[in-house]
């Protein structure tokens, strides 16, 4: 029989609700933000304690990479191979975590940006801090398992973790609508805030920051904003101001060099290459001419890159020119954001580790609670061993006096005698008062005779005695917060005392850095630009010495000043501008550099209509016409901008500018379509409109029409077009009115 199927009526807009939040909530607790606990994200956690269930310990051979990130995904987290590698290779960088929590070997990548070498190849193993400091303890019950995704293992919710690694290591991370960014910091200095906490729970974040100076990044570099960390550690937000340090050396000739031996975190990977393409940017634009040779010469050693210096170069003002124009100085953005208590939280430095102190006490509570069942059931037996050892003629005789396991056991445990023969009623009556526990009996039962031994007897005294103690500390320990305490800050300082390293990144309060441009001497120069887009400027005397040659090779050459600006209008509505300064001064044979390079002209979509000097706008009004007709003019001060680039007009769906021209009142207009229509009108009828408007209609094309040239000139004088390979007089053509249909011309 068919099972009755029942359709369930909802509104669409809840499920799609309620299927995002279940999404975005999935994404932001699963997988792309850290638990506050052990700063760790569910893919780094799970490769972590599948490496110890593994085996691959710090002292144990390397494994390949490829089993791990296998056996991780097929275990624990079902998701890309790709994503777990990422994240093993991450742990491993040193230049990435202020404290690596694997031991990689092969090519795990490059502070550069080279990437790692593919899984197959790599081989890792847990580093010793994580054996010690993360994954201790598993077997005692501290933590909870969860079911894997397919209920066939089990995982930890968290692991063990006894230093804040979420400061420490710090984390990056996007989820939905919200990401994390927590810089790295000093083991050492983490280490004593939490005890500094721990003794005085009323400290403030103030007080906190007398431990914890600041960020402490692996690539070293100067935090140069020292005023502002203060709100960032009360509030978990803000912004870091990281530079690079930057050392002067002196060579010989008198010149000097200077040497960039640290790096801003943020400039990790291809942002050193930018770093090396910006400074050939400021030596090819012209803003220094100080820099002579810049090499990279960075190593596994660290971080090296040498710029070389003319003589007599101004040192400090070419160090706060790489601050302002590079990466050399930037910023790093702080959003102190994790998982606490199943929900995404910001919080400060006192926060994190009041999580991460009341984190610590549980994991001690349960740690202490599991040790203590233990030593409380090693007492049971050892009192019951003890006890039998007094006995053990009245226990050898009633073992050999039963006739099974079952009644041995009965009669230690509860005095049963019965079925057991005995050689004399004493030792029946001696035998029914026995009342040993169930585990003492079975311990009884498994002793073996060389347990009798004096020596043996001796050593179990002491063995209870000091399981006495071990009961007495583990009590002391569960019942009072000043032993716990102590249990934990002990355990913190051994941490400490073998992993802790010196500060690497330097805090301080540093003048914004200021540069002073050398100002360019004002001068006349032509502008020059052939019909592949490559572009220069000259001297007007070259220009004049090879006037014929810079005609007849270039498509547009316009007189301009070295400081002015060029503006480039395009078919599809744009002006583009661009700095003459950006473009090459040299030689008239030189062969300049593309248009594309300088400005945001993409030569491959855009066709160029006009070309003027940025000058001209502010005294000229410009003729808009497109090809469906459309005409306009426009003052030329509404392109006096700063941007690089705006919308010179608005354009209908499929229209095009086809000429922007300098128009004056006095003049005559003739438009010309393709089909050969000419229509003549005075300049003074096209209407006067902003650069947003569309404009007026010029002609009335016919179907299939468009409009082909402009032509502009005065009254009276001799023009002529080329129309279907014969020559049309304009100025003869017979005036009519703006949005005439025109007149089809002959050839004369």
């Amino acid at each position: 029989m068919q099972e009755s199927q029942q359709i369930i009526r909802t509104e669409y807009s809840e499920v799609m609700k309620k299927s995002y939040i279940d999404y975005a909530m999935s994404v932001i607790v699963a997988r792309a933000l850290p638990d506050v606990r052990d700063g760790l994200k569910p893919v780094q956690r799970r490769t972590l304690y599948d490496m110890h269930e593994l085996g691959i310990r710090w002292d144990r051979p390397y494994r390949k990479c490829a089993r791990i990130v296998g056996d991780t995904m097929g275990k624990y987290h079902p998701h890309g191979d790709s994503s777990i590698y990422e994240a093993l290779v991450v742990m491993a960088q040193e230049f990435k975590k202020g404290m690596v929590l694997v031991d990689g070997h092969g090519n795990f990548g490059s502070i550069e940006g080279d990437g790692a070498a593919a899984m197959r190849y790599t081989e890792a193993r847990l580093a010793k801090i994580t054996q010690e400091a993360y994954l201790a303890d598993l077997d005692k019950d501290i933590v909870n398992f969860l079911p894997n995704f397919d209920e066939t293992e089990k995982e930890p919710e968290v692991l063990p973790v006894r230093v804040p690694n979420l400061l420490v290591n710090g984390a990056e991370g996007i989820a939905v609508g919200m990401a994390t960014s927590i810089p790295p910091h000093n083991l050492g200095e983490v280490i004593d805030a939490v005890k500094a906490y721990m003794k005085n729970d009323d400290i403030s974040t103030k007080q906190l920051m007398r431990y914890v100076k600041g960020p402490d990044f692996p690539t070293g570099g100067i935090v140069v904003n020292k005023d502002d960390l203060f709100s960032i550690y009360e509030t978990g937000t803000g912004k870091i101001k990281v530079r690079g340090k930057v050392e002067v050396e002196e060579i010989k000739g008198g010149k000097k060099r200077l040497i960039i031996s640290e790096i801003p975190y943020t400039m990790i990977g291809a942002g050193i290459g930018k770093f090396l393409n910006d400074v050939c940017a400021l030596v090819e634009s012209k803003k220094t001419s100080d820099i002579v040779d810049i090499s990279n010469q960075s190593s596994k050693e660290g971080i090296r890159i040498v710029i070389d210096l003319k003589k007599g170069a101004d040192t400090e003002n070419l160090t706060n020119m790489l601050y302002k124009k590079t990466r050399l100085e930037d910023t790093f953005g702080v959003n102190m954001l994790a998982v606490a208590d199943g929900r995404p939280e910001t919080m400060g430095l006192k926060k994190i580790i009041e999580h991460h102190v009341d984190f610590q006490f549980e994991l001690a509570t349960r740690k202490y609670k599991t040790l203590l069942a233990k030593e409380q059931d090693r007492k049971e037996i050892q009192e019951g061993l003890i006890k039998a050892c007094d006995v053990i003629d009245l226990i050898i005789e009633i073992l050999r006096g039963s006739q099974s396991l079952k009644d041995a056991k009965e009669c230690l445990t509860k005095g049963v005698t019965e079925n057991i023969k005995f050689k004399s009623s004493i030792s029946r009556k001696m035998a029914a008062m026995l009342r040993f526990t169930q585990r003492q009996a079975t311990a009884i039962l498994e002793m073996r005779l060389y347990k009798l031994i004096g020596l043996e007897i001796e050593a179990l005294m002491e063995e209870h005695e000091e399981t006495l103690r071990n009961i007495a500390k583990y009590e002391d320990i569960l019942n009072n917060y000043g032993s716990m305490s102590d249990v934990i800050i002990e355990d913190l300082e051994r941490l400490k005392k073998e992993y802790a390293r010196k500060r690497r990144t330097a805090i301080e309060n540093a003048e914004e850095a200021v540069y002073e441009e050398k100002k360019i001497e004002e001068q006349e120069v032509v502008f020059l630009m052939d019909r592949f887009g490559y572009a220069k400027t000259i001297d007007p005397a070259a220009y004049e010495r090879n006037k014929g040659a810079a005609d007849g090779e270039n498509k547009y050459i316009v007189n301009c000043m070295n400081t002015g600006r060029i503006c480039v209008f395009t078919a599809d509505g744009k002006m583009h501008q661009i700095k003459v300064q950006d473009l090459p001064f040299g030689k008239f044979r030189d062969k300049g550099v593309p248009i594309d390079n300088v400005s945001n002209y993409d030569s491959a979509q855009e066709s160029i209509v006009y070309l003027c000097d940025a000058e001209q706008l502010r005294y000229a009004k410009f003729l808009f016409a497109t090809k469906q007709g459309m005409i306009k003019k426009v003052e030329g001060s509404e392109f006096q901008v700063t941007k690089r680039t705006i919308a010179a007009t608005k354009l209908q769906d499929g229209d095009e500018v086809i000429s922007v021209q300098i128009i004056n009142d006095n003049r005559q207009v003739v438009l010309q379509t393709m089909e050969g229509y000419f229509l003549k009108f005075p300049a003074e009828e096209v209407p006067e409109k902003k650069k947003g408007a569309i404009g007026v209609r010029g002609i009335r094309l016919k179907k299939k029409d468009e409009l082909e040239n402009v032509y502009l000139f005065e009254e009276g004088t001799e023009v002529r077009a080329l129309c279907n390979e014969k020559e049309v007089a304009l100025n003869r053509l017979k005036a009519g009115k703006r949005d005439g249909t025109g007149t089809k011309a002959r050839g004369q």
